[in-house]
């Protein structure tokens, strides 16, 4: 490279980062250009003198910085290239480079060149012992100037994250391997390392920082410790995303630093006397350091000490509220105090000297983080997990000295902080409504972490806390009534401002408190053994929400749906509603006595019974389900169902434009018809008579106006019920009848011409009934009651799908929902779709797919093309043509149609649907394809079902468009998404076995495959190629893929896979050669010219240790 080509180098990454466009002679470089130019600089090792030369010579940030993202590419890629001298110069050089002109460089630059430090140090890390002394190289760094330090800081921080997380292209064996001797032989010299300059820090040792750069070496350094701890120590470390901590499982050496007192004096120290960023992260490494495993300690009294010296620094926090006052160092405290209990057994906690003051101290701390909720949302749930834990641990302190006097003080203070949470979350709502604030009962995530913790605090002390929960639902629920009569039937928003407010603020307090209720029955829990006597309780609260159930019902009927109140009132219902059900609502069937349709239903409810209570009689479960109802009030089991449906009912019928509402009214529906004791009860209420005998737009205005998807999930939860056992005796009504108003409308739809049909009153009447039918078709799970419905729709009612693929095909949201329906029908799940053997319906229902396909596939090939930048590109054109593929797929490898009647009776259909859908996937551009990944499935899978079934399809076409479909094959294995290269590897295993197997016969599939292979004589080859590359080189998701199509590809064309082998020995050094021939040797030993399953997988295993053999040492 030349000063001219630096140039011409420097202009791209210019315009590459700054989007500015560069002229070279008479042509303008956009960015897109530029970046394709400059990639070519990773595209060969021969690159790397290049990219030094940049890093020597360029003076511009931004080709220094492609120099060094290039020489990270060349150096992963192509790493088996490099001779172990080499590897280790290269390092060297970047050492170097960054030791002479580090400090200087900005930033993103610095952490490009030290991630190819640490990337090299890693892949060589057991080729030579300098890179496992690139820690001792590291610490020349942090004895020079202030700048190298920061920079050597750097430098470990990266390698810990380097070595600590594993890197595509290596497998996880490796990886760990890695990980671990980095683990034992530089780990805990680096969290030394880091220790040792935050002592230096706080001593005042190092001279001459200024207050930015003592600030950035403190950030490292803590970076430093918290990466450490961290580390993967053993390949069991949870999910990064979370927040949530496991056990620190430091080796043994580690145990002198950690237990020392001057370790988390150190922290503490560093912790109180600086400021957010960095301490909070000295915050994170307590919470970390608290966090190590137990057996660390050789004694109990070692970690005893050690739990005291954590209790006594929090204690201290706690008093001073030190740094409290910084969000960030309070989110992470909050983190320490969640994490303790999760650590530590309470049995020693209590033995904490100091501990009950502790307690008390974070009682104080969690009352007032609840008092200041605005500042603390995504906290608070850290605060209560921590009494949670404590509480839930309560049974298993042994019964010693102190510990009485430990369980009543933890009574007083789980009291007062539940008292605080309930008074400060109600005193919320006036607050979020006067003052603008985020409500917290929008922000759904930190609500549900709040409300999964509050049973086990609740239920500690249940009788104390359900009266603090009556003592403020009475009154607001007085007036709420009061307020309701004044309101009448008029909407809340018309009447005046002050009473607008006055109702808000009392639905968003009785809010809260529907939530709380909701939560803590729903933390009822039948299998602990003090159950016993909460029912009541249970009863008590349940009975409060259910009258304000009652009472929000009956406003709203009687006034025609105008007296709605607040949205996030009645989703607090439904939450109520859905843990009432999972509680209440299993043990119907068995206590009523009726809910057994037969025989064997009988026998497994007696069965159970008898378990429960083999004295006879109710048994403990039975007694305490009946108990619950007596004292609730409100009628039995039966009539307290019913006032849910109904309330849910009117949901569906007075709120129809809000969706959400709707969606969680249908989900919890939905749920309750799928509980085997809740279906059997809701087949007896009077409501769910009603919602099956009136499911249309006339009653139920949402199946018009809200989201079209609520209408298949309503008719799915209704056809589940009905077709449940004894659904429709106890319902009096069959399926045809519930179909009637569907069969009514598609009746009156089918009359009319297509002139007529394409009309827009038809739009919505069409949709409607392709939504219904696909809902209905959703819950048909046998082959009866799917054999029920094809005889009500064939043959008056089949004929209409083709007839609205044809007419309305233009048109995405009619069409969508006619596709999304066939395809329902169609597909055999459960092998419902199975017909009698002397039964046409198999072939009627293939013909009916076949015509639907044919209509909507030349409506759509008939369309002028969009545009490749259309935005809508996916929705108004790819997404009706994969649901077409996805419809075929289903029919083809359904196994309820004998596809060789069509030929023999001379039927076109078979035809007319396989070139429709030829041509319509031929019709997707290559780059489409591999850009939509529901397009690419789709497409992928309909041609792996030809090539396995209907093979002359494919082969019978020319071969340009046969070319086409294995190109697109070939493209499609190598795609990052494993399922898509498993139907490419299918489909050439399927041609590599017929070729293979009928080579040598007269037949026309085979004549015609001959003729493609006579064209293209290097397609075996090029797939052979792929398929070995990919094997050696790829991921490791798609090596199982990959490998299926192996032995039959090699069988069939022994020469591609000669060539093949020839090659990759050329590539080689001549000891690499010798290696390589001893693999393949092996490869290929003891397996026989057979596809049979045992030769198979001995092939594929042999495949296994061959990619593991020869990636060792393979060079690209």
């Amino acid at each position: 490279m030349d000063a001219s080509q630096l140039q011409q180098v420097e202009a791209l990454c210019e315009t590459l980062y700054t989007g500015v466009p560069t002229k070279m002679g008479d042509a303008t470089i956009t960015r897109q250009e530029a970046q394709q130019r400059l990639l070519s600089l990773q595209s060969s090792p021969e690159f790397i003198p290049q990219c030094q030369y940049i890093l020597d010579t360029s003076q511009s940030h931004y080709a220094r910085l492609v120099a060094s993202n290039s020489l990270i590419e060349l150096v992963t890629v192509h790493w088996n290239n490099y001779t172990v001298p080499q590897r280790v110069d290269i390092r060297n050089y970047v050492l170097h480079y960054l030791g002479v002109q580090g400090p200087t460089l900005p930033d993103f630059l610095t952490l490009s060149l030290v991630k190819l430090v640490c990337r090299i140090t890693k892949l060589g890390w057991f080729d030579d012992p300098a890179h496992r002394e690139m820690v001792d190289e590291v610490t020349k760094f942090l004895s020079a100037t202030i700048g190298h330090c920061i920079l050597g800081l750097k430098i470990l921080n990266l390698l810990v994250d380097e070595l600590n997380i594993p890197s595509s292209g290596r497998t996880l064996t490796q990886h760990r391997k890695t990980s671990v001797s980095f683990r034992d032989v530089a780990l805990l010299k680096v969290f030394q390392l880091g220790l040792t300059t935050l002592k230096q820090l706080q001593s005042g040792a190092i001279a001459n920082a200024d207050n930015r750069q003592q600030a950035e070496l403190g950030l490292q350094s803590l970076s430093l410790v918290v990466r450490c701890l961290n580390f993967d120590f053993i390949g069991t470390n949870s999910d990064e995303s979370t927040e949530d901590v496991g056990t620190i499982q430091a080796p043994t050496a580690w145990r002198g630093l950690i237990a020392d007192s001057a370790t988390m004096d150190l922290l503490l120290e560093f912790y109180a006397k600086t400021e957010p960023p960095q301490s909070s992260k000295a915050m994170e490494a307590l919470i970390l350091i608290s966090s190590v495993r137990r057996s660390l300690f050789p004694t109990d009294k070692e970690r005893a000490a050690f739990l005291s010296k954590l209790i006594d620094g929090i204690r201290k926090l706690l008093l001073n509220r030190t740094g409290l006052n910084h969000q960030d160092n309070y989110h992470e405290f909050c983190r320490l105090l969640g994490r303790l209990k999760a650590n530590y057994q309470l049995n020693e906690l209590v033995k904490t000297e100091g501990y009950l003051e502790w307690l008390e101290l974070a009682a104080n701390f969690t009352q007032q983080s609840l008092e200041n909720w605005q500042y603390s949302t995504n906290s608070i749930h850290y605060l209560l997990a921590l009494w949670a834990r404590l509480v839930a641990a309560m049974p298993y302190v042994r019964a010693e000295a102190g510990t009485r006097s430990h369980a009543d003080h933890l009574k007083t203070q789980v009291l007062s902080v539940v008292q605080t949470y309930i008074t400060s979350m109600l005193q919320s709502v006036p607050t979020v409504l006067q003052n603008g604030l985020d409500d917290p009962l929008e922000d759904d995530g930190s609500l549900k972490e709040q409300l999964d913790r509050l049973p086990v605090i609740c239920r500690f002390e249940y009788s104390a806390v359900a009266t603090m929960i009556l003592d403020k639902f009475d009154p607001l629920l007085t007036q709420y009534r009061n307020a309701v009569t004044t309101l009448g039937t008029n909407a809340t928003s018309a009447a005046p401002e002050n009473v607008q407010q006055n109702v808000a603020i009392i639905e968003g307090q009785l809010t809260w408190l529907v939530y709380i209720v909701g939560a803590v029955v729903g933390g009822h829990s039948w299998s602990t053994a003090q159950t016993e006597g909460n029912e009541t309780i249970d009863a008590s609260l349940s009975r409060r929400v259910l009258q304000l159930a009652q009472g929000m019902d009956y406003r709203l009927t009687s006034s025609q749906g105008q007296g709605r109140a607040d949205r996030k009132l009645e989703e607090a219902l439904l939450f109520y509603f859905q843990n009432f059900r999972r509680v209440y609502m299993f043990m119907w069937d068995q206590v009523s006595g009726n809910g057994s349709s037969n025989a064997t239903e009988n026998i497994v409810s007696m069965m159970t019974s008898k378990l429960d209570h083999a004295a006879g009689g109710p048994s403990t479960k039975q007694q305490i389900y009946l108990r619950m109802f007596d004292h609730l009030g409100m009628g039995d089991h039966s009539e307290v169902s019913n006032l849910i449906i109904t309330k849910m009912g009117n949901n569906l019928k007075y709120w129809p434009e809000d969706d959400e509402l709707i969606g969680k009214t249908l989900e919890l529906l939905h749920d309750m018809a799928q509980g085997y004791s809740s279906s059997k009860m809701l087949l007896t209420l009077d409501t769910v008579r009603y919602l099956t005998s009136h499911h249309t737009e006339e009653h139920f205005s949402f199946l018009l106006t809200s989201n079209p998807k609520h209408r298949t999930t309503f008719h799915a939860t209704l056809t589940r019920l009905l077709l449940s056992p004894s659904g429709e005796e106890k319902l009096a009504m069959t399926l045809e009848q519930f179909l009637e108003p569907v069969i009514t409308k598609m009746t009156q739809l089918n009359a009319m011409s297509p002139a007529d049909l394409r009309q827009e009153q038809c739009r919505m009447p069409l949709i409607g009934v392709l939504r219904d039918l696909r809902g209905i078709t959703s819950s048909l799970h046998n082959r009866k009651t799917y054999g029920q419905l094809f005889d009500i729709l064939h043959p008056h009612h089949l004929p209409l799908l083709s007839k609205i693929a044809d007419v309305w095909a233009d048109q995405n949201d009619v069409a969508i929902s006619l596709l999304r329906f066939l395809h329902e029908f169609c597909s055999n799940k459960a092998n419902r779709v199975n017909f009698d053997q002397s039964s046409p319906n198999g072939i009627l229902l293939f013909r009916c797919t076949s015509d639907v396909v044919c209509a909507y596939g030349r409506r759509l090939l008939a369309m002028p093309p969009l545009s490749p930048n259309d935005p809508e590109l996916y929705k108004k054109r790819y997404k009706g043509l994969s649901l077409a593929l996805n419809i075929l797929i289903s029919s083809l490898g359904g196994n309820y149609v004998c596809f060789g009647v069509f030929d023999l009776y001379q039927d076109r259909a078979l035809d007319n649907a396989l070139d429709v859908a030829l041509r319509l996937a031929l019709s997707v551009p290559g780059d489409d394809i591999q850009s939509y990944v529901k397009l690419s499935k789709a497409y992928f899978s309909f041609l792996e079902i030809l090539f396995r079934n209907h093979r002359n399809a494919v082969f019978s076409l020319e071969t340009t468009v046969f070319m086409q479909i294995m190109t697109a094959i070939h493209d499609g294995l190598q795609a990052s998404d494993a399922t898509i290269s498993a139907f490419c590897a299918n489909s050439i295993d399927h041609l590599a076995t017929f070729y293979f197997s009928n080579a040598q016969k007269d037949r026309p599939e085979v004549r015609s495959l001959n003729k493609h292979l006579q064209a293209q004589p290097n397609l075996f080859s090029s797939l052979m190629s792929t398929l070995f590359n990919l094997l050696l080189y790829g991921p490791p998701q798609n090596h199982w893929a990959v490998m299926r199509p192996m032995l039959s590809l090699m069988l069939a064309s022994e020469p591609s896979y000669t060539a093949y082998k020839t090659h990759l020995l050329s590539t080689q050094s001549p000891e690499n050669q010798a290696k390589l021939s001893e693999a393949f040797e092996a490869l290929t030993a003891d397996v026989t010219r057979s596809l049979d399953n045992t030769n198979r997988d001995r092939f594929t295993q042999k495949l296994t240790a061959f990619r593991m053999a020869v990636r060792g040492f393979l060079t690209l």
